[in-house]
């Protein structure tokens, strides 16, 4: 029975018309322990193990590892246990070879991330089809270009992503102010209790909470511990909620009777941000935003050693990529959904970060979150 159109097909319909310019038989794509790949669930709906394959005859086959799974969120034309092909890789893609009658000599397209002796064994099981394992111009390239503009479903999750994110920074606020987070791992706990009570998968990365003696650094680590929260100086809680597979991904910083050199951090940090913030349009170039964010910087003697954002959905971190680098060709489009996080760090001071998720829209942008500099 043919399958109805949903959007899982007209994504499929962007790579088959891909592989149809390059000369691509088979493309392969898999999500697997060591080797995560989200373009198999943005392409499929399955959230988890499983291969993919796409044929030039635009036909589809989904490996799983869990059938039951992939019966209730999978979506292709055929699907065939993992179990079936010993659960190996190798031996999927030559099933899959065979079963749509892939020509002598076509190019068999495997994942970058398939490592040299893997590569080996899928060139001696095919040894009649031409394999490419590639970065650039590949189907990781062009997934991740694909993926970067969200359609009106990926936004519609995202929206519900951050709607439950601002009310969990709203509650956190709240508890704050009670006095009822004393410590890091309070913090933590707070954000996984309320966002399990709204459905959501969980949280999209490891929450990152930082108090007064750990916020200097970029990531704490640990990611957070038993250690004091939200007492005197500068606190830095991130975290985003996974809704649907789509992901928020936010910074606060705590502020709790900060002395003169600290509010400076705290005012240039938020400049920094509405400064950003006011140039996000589309057809701006994405290392132009965050040069300018460096150079106002630069004139209060001040380096942010990261860069300015970037952008989020399936995974926290994907395309495109506000950095002031030479290789960044990104440029902004409507749909795109991009963090905005400023953030300047001391070893003595403390750190301040400010981050918000923000749609590039037809006119400008549209602030998601509500995140925001909290000062008790």
């Amino acid at each position: 029975m043919p399958r109805k159109q949903n959007i899982y097909q007209k994504r499929q319909e962007k790579i088959y018309d891909w592989m149809a310019q390059k000369g691509i038989g088979l493309l392969m794509i898999e999500d697997a322990e060591g080797r995560r790949d989200s373009n198999l669930r943005w392409l499929t709906g399955m959230p988890a193990d499983a291969l993919f394959f796409l044929s030039a005859e635009r036909k589809s086959l989904l490996v799983p590892w869990d059938i039951n799974l992939a019966r209730m969120y999978g979506n292709a034309d055929f699907t065939c246990p993992y179990n079936d092909f010993d659960r190996m890789p190798v031996k999927a893609c030559v099933k899959a070879a065979a079963m749509f009658k892939i020509q002598r000599n076509s190019q068999i397209e495997i994942p970058s991330t398939t490592s040299y002796p893997q590569f080996l064994r899928f060139i001696e099981a095919l040894a009649d089809f031409d394999i490419v394992c590639r970065d650039e111009e590949g189907s990781g390239e062009v997934l991740e270009q694909l993926r970067a503009e969200k359609d009106e479903n990926e936004l519609q999750q995202i929206r519900r992503a951050a709607k439950i994110t601002n009310d969990i920074i709203d509650f956190l606020e709240k508890q704050l102010r009670a006095g009822k987070i004393k410590t890091e791992y309070n913090a933590v706990q707070l954000i996984e209790n309320e966002l399990r009570k709204q459905d959501c998968e969980g949280t999209g990365f490891e929450p990152l909470a930082a108090g007064p003696q750990r916020s200097m650094a970029i990531h704490s680590f640990p990611a957070y511990t038993n250690s004091s929260f939200g007492t005197k100086g500068l606190s830095i809680l991130d975290f985003g909620i996974k809704y649907q597979g789509y992901t928020s991904d936010v910074t606060l910083t705590i502020a709790v009777e900060p002395g003169k050199t600290q509010e400076k951090l705290i005012s240039l940090t938020e400049k920094a941000y509405v400064l950003a913030l006011g140039m996000v349009r589309p057809g701006l170039a994405a290392a132009e935003l965050s040069s300018a964010v460096d150079a106002f910087f630069a004139k209060s003697g001040k380096t942010m050693p990261h860069g300015l954002g970037h952008g989020i959905g399936l995974d926290p971190h994907e395309g495109p990529y506000l950095r002031s680098r030479e290789n960044n060709k990104w440029i902004l489009q409507p749909g795109m959904v991009i963090t905005i996080e400023p953030g300047l760090y001391d070893p003595r001071l403390g750190g301040c970060r400010l981050e918000n998720d923000v749609l590039v829209t037809e006119n400008g942008r549209e602030v998601l979150t509500n995140s925001r500099i909290i000062r008790l």
